[in-house]
């Protein structure tokens, strides 16, 4: 992880002091690495840390990082990572475009190492923008919400998981076997990591989140305890559904988003944010059956961890 993080850092350097500074600030942000932490663990049943394992970790890390820059876009959030979001500070087409180079850097990473390498970039790419274009359009009529946004998830953050948990197997040069039941793994928790996600941004707790509670809500962005609160026929969740519906209306008028607080506290209690916690565990447990196939020993064992660990991180 040092040299991913030294090269990360040099990788990101430029000769240019506002594309330097643009293609840095969430890397220096911080973030816990924790894809390329997954590619570097799961090469330890191959050849280990090889050169190659630590740039495709390197490459996952940089396509995550462009994605933020989009994401913060898009969904016009004013914080990333305890900072104010890239587009805030240099404006929406610095932050796309800062986006759009982190992208090509990690692809001229992964084309170092062949075709493989470059479809696999490729094919995880286009997973990435089609969730993102799904979430942006939403579903059809006729279309499940529920199954739908669990689809836009596994596209939009288990794609970049499976990833680079299956990169450290195709890098190191392990059993091909392993592929599989990683990418399987890695797509799973990426779900279940995204639904913790949907519970944290309901937290009360700004320092923690490093967001500001109820950002996605706020901006009418679709989230598990939401759809699921839709799904309720009872009078109260009904009442609640008409009065955030209402209230995200009014924020995208320019009232202040503080009229939400209320009703993303009654959210934050609700039975439905309660099944979304229960789901992201269902996820987890999934992801560590779909470990089934790998040897027994540290590996599998840190995997199940992190697994577990994932769907814990609101309690």
């Amino acid at each position: 992880m040092d040299l991913v993080e030294s090269q990360l850092a040099d990788d990101l350097r430029a000769t240019d002091v506002l594309v330097d500074s643009a293609s840095r600030y969430l890397y220096e942000a911080g973030g816990k690495r924790v894809r390329p932490m997954l590619a570097i663990l799961t090469a330890q049943l191959g050849d280990g840390n090889t050169q190659r394992v630590i740039e495709a970790a390197k490459a996952v890390e940089l396509t995550h990082l462009g994605s933020l820059y989009h994401d913060d876009v898009m969904d016009a959030a004013d914080v990333r990572r305890g900072v104010p979001s890239a587009h805030s500070v240099w404006g929406n087409n610095v932050a796309i475009l800062t986006g759009d180079l982190l992208f090509s850097r990690s692809s001229q990473l992964m084309a170092k190492h062949g075709v493989r390498a470059i479809r696999l970039q490729a094919d995880t790419f286009e997973r990435l923008v089609l969730g993102q274009l799904h979430e942006t359009v939403g579903p059809r009529e006729g279309e499940d919400p529920i199954e739908f946004y669990l689809q836009v998830l596994a596209d939009k953050t288990g794609s970049l998981i499976a990833a680079a948990a299956e990169s450290g197997i195709i890098f190191s040069n392990a059993p091909e076997e392993y592929e599989d039941p990683l990418r399987i793994f890695g797509e799973k928790v990426g779900v279940a990591f995204q639904l913790l996600d949907d519970v944290i941004d309901l937290s009360g707790d700004a320092e923690e989140t490093g967001k500001v509670p109820g950002t996605d809500l706020r901006a009418g962005v679709p989230t598990m305890p939401m759809l699921l609160l839709r799904a309720e026929t009872d009078e109260a969740s009904r009442a609640l559904v008409a009065r955030i519906d209402a209230g995200v209306v009014q924020v995208a008028a320019g009232v202040d988003p503080a009229i939400l607080d209320d009703d993303i506290t009654a959210l934050r209690e609700h039975a439905a944010t309660q099944r979304t916690r229960e789901l992201a565990h269902e996820w987890a447990d999934s992801a560590i059956a779909a470990l089934a196939p790998l040897p027994r020993g540290p590996v599998r064992e840190a995997l199940r961890r992190f697994a577990e660990a994932v769907s814990d991180r609101s309690q």
